[in-house]
């Protein structure tokens, strides 16, 4: 069974992994150069972040969110769990809290994309560049008024 908790600090190697093996299985429009220059941010900040894990019953990560001020910066699902539900118990989650729920995805990432328009998000405005400047457009969301 799937829970949702907290992070700790020991879980910091899990999402970098979790992290990197959705990022290679969804967003092969990366440079490799790009993708390695983004990596080395993740691995900076990405272990330390307060975030919601989803957990199996052995307590072993399957999935994350990092929601800040009701903006989802990240949900990322270990490949092997996707279409499990698991991304979709962290956005319940998330609207739980945060009636009002924002993010950013890749447009290039189709299948993220028809995933929040599933869950409900619309588009709310479009943006040439990434957060760093990189040329991979964003599609902005919303859930909730």
């Amino acid at each position: 069974m799937i829970k949702l908790r907290p992070s700790r600090p020991e879980d910091g190697a899990r999402v970098v992994e979790i992290w990197a093996a959705a990022v290679d299985a969804t967003h092969d429009f990366l440079s490799p150069e790009d993708r390695a220059a983004i990596g080395r941010e993740v691995e900076g900040f990405l272990p330390y972040a307060s975030m919601t894990l989803a957990v199996d019953d052995r307590d072993r990560p399957l999935g994350f969110m990092l929601v800040v001020d009701g903006q989802m910066e990240a949900l990322f699902i270990d490949p092997q769990h996707r279409g499990a539900g698991v991304g979709a118990m962290l956005i319940d989650y998330a609207l739980a809290v945060h009636p009002v729920l924002t993010t950013d995805v890749n447009e290039q990432n189709a299948q993220a994309v028809g995933f929040y328009e599933h869950m409900g998000f619309e588009r709310i405005g479009w943006s040439a560049t990434d957060g760093q400047g990189r040329p991979y457009p964003l599609i902005h969301l919303r859930f909730g008024v």
